[in-house]
């Protein structure tokens, strides 16, 4: 089954009706879900990465994650603050077993993220550029999170570079949305060190499911109507590795929820405005700090998530993370 569109909002709006209506019931062990097998996904416009919905508009929870990729670490202590779930996924409460950054950017010594882009250099047709990430090990036993994902393959094609993600199992409601974020975030990034232009996003899925208990949230989300589609500005050019590190710094800083002027930093608007994405997670419930931050926002697009920010239950402090400094 194939679903094909510019936004994943459009991909989102035929998909969820589908797997309603006419996806296969299925007991699985994390609950009662409908089911549909092989299900491939084409997004024409990778920057189109975040819902316009208030429901499925999670650039926080997403960011986060992303970022927590690229500390090449499963540490659970970096990502409970943005997706606190992940608490129950771990088996030393310490490390998420599933974790995708050391697999991305240390798999048995092995820098995939790297030798993807050392592949690509060396020959522009290679069809080598492949990321593993789904490991023999992880079924060697009965861990408590293991990969969805198996495989991201990064093809260039007449300068443009595509990205295909295959996946052995993806619930649609909560994990589709921050799988398509990540993976085009990085897809964005080996094209501007590879100086390239952006090509599709493909996403073949083994079993696409709804899990039951989120049938009432997806029907909301399809009930909210149609928003303005607005992608994300370009990643600006040159090798962004430098201005993620620099990200990073900043992180440490918001997370113990210290006072930061993004605009300060030295870095182009595009990282300064995720920078003050992280300072209004953290910041939320705090209805004068997230004024004067939406007002700083230099995409217009990013102010929208802002609201959904106000009167929640403020974050509690949180200790820096540990863990190897990223790229």
């Amino acid at each position: 089954m194939h679903f094909h569109a510019a936004t994943l909002d459009d991909i989102l709006r035929e998909l969820y009706p589908v797997l309603m209506e006419r996806g296969a019931p299925v007991a699985a062990s994390r609950g009662a879900n409908s089911e549909l097998i092989g299900v491939q996904l084409e997004l024409d416009t990778p920057r189109a990465r975040l819902s316009r919905t208030e429901t499925r508009g999670r650039p926080f929870s997403a960011l986060g994650e992303f970022l927590w990729y690229l500390t090449e670490d499963n540490r659970l202590d970096f990502i409970r603050p943005y997706i606190p779930a992940y608490a129950e996924d771990s088996d030393d409460g310490l490390t998420v077993h599933g974790g995708y950054g050391p697999r991305i950017f240390g798999q048995r010594g092995h820098d995939q993220f790297e030798n993807a882009i050392r592949q690509l250099t060396a020959s522009s047709t290679s069809r080598r550029a492949v990321i593993q990430i789904f490991d023999a090990e992880d079924n060697a036993k009965r861990f408590k999170e293991v990969p969805c994902t198996t495989t991201l393959q990064f093809l260039l094609r007449e300068g443009r570079l595509h990205l295909i993600a295959t996946m052995r199992s993806n619930d649609a409601y909560l994990g589709l949305p921050h799988d398509v974020f990540c993976f085009t975030m990085l897809q964005e990034m080996v094209a501007r060190i590879m100086d390239v232009d952006l090509g599709s996003y493909r996403h073949f899925v083994g079993s696409m499911h709804m899990y039951d208990k989120n049938r009432t949230a997806a029907r909301q989300y399809l009930d909210e109507g149609f928003q303005r589609n607005v992608e994300m500005p370009p990643m600006p050019q040159g090798d962004p590795r430098p201005a993620i590190r620099r990200l990073f710094d900043a992180e440490r800083i918001v997370r113990t929820q210290q006072q930061l002027d993004a605009g300060s930093l030295g870095l182009d608007s595009y990282w300064a405005d995720l920078v003050r994405l992280l300072q209004i997670h953290f910041a939320q419930g705090n209805d004068a700090q997230l004024n004067a931050l939406r007002g700083q926002l230099v995409h217009p697009g990013y102010r929208t998530f802002v609201e959904g920010q106000r009167g929640k239950n403020p974050l509690q402090m949180i200790e820096p993370a540990q863990g190897a400094l990223p790229l």
